[in-house]
């Protein structure tokens, strides 16, 4: 029975994909290289209510591409706060990455300590058992449900209430 292949160019090409398969993704020290001073991302004398809805958008449009470092930092240290405020899911997730690594610092020869002897299956096993039910009762889901809310509803408040530099608004009446 032969294989069916797509071609990933058929598919992309035809729902404008390309961007998600090209590689072209940005290296993360160019990413927070462009990163804009705290005085310009905390400027209270910039901060005012929207006119409008069409206000909204043009001011959020322009501040998630001017602010993108910004709001990265933002999102980073909320996911540090719901880790420290979540121990289980700190203690799971370091035990899982640490278990993987113990697991494979023995190159794939069997674990020996004195009458016990376990394979590298078992113990990938012992830490699979182990660490699901911890992983459900740490509920990981709410977690990243509230770090989707708290860091949407932080970068769009901000977006959005953040006015635009007056040369920038000049520049867009005069179009």
């Amino acid at each position: 029975m032969s294989r069916i292949s797509f071609p990933i160019s058929a598919i992309t090409d035809r729902f404008n994909l390309g961007r998600f398969t090209e590689g072209n993704r940005m290296p993360l020290a160019s990413r927070f290289s462009n990163l804009r001073p705290l005085g310009e991302f905390f400027d209270f004398k910039r901060f005012s209510k929207p006119n409008n809805f069409g206000e909204v958008q043009s001011r959020a449009s322009y501040n998630l591409g001017y602010f993108s470092s910004n709001y990265a930092v933002v999102f980073v240290m909320l996911s540090i706060y719901s880790l420290l405020t979540n121990l289980l899911l700190l203690f799971v997730i370091l035990l899982v990455a640490g278990g993987m690594w113990g697991i494979g610092r023995l190159g794939g020869s069997n674990l020996d300590i004195g009458p016990v002897h376990a394979t590298t299956s078992q113990l990938y096993t012992t830490l699979l058992v182990v660490a699901v039910p911890l992983g459900i009762f740490a509920s990981p889901i709410s977690t990243v449900l509230w770090l989707i809310g708290a860091s949407g509803t932080c970068i769009l408040a901000h977006a959005s209430f953040m006015d635009k530099p007056i040369e920038n608004a000049f520049s867009e009446e005069a179009v």
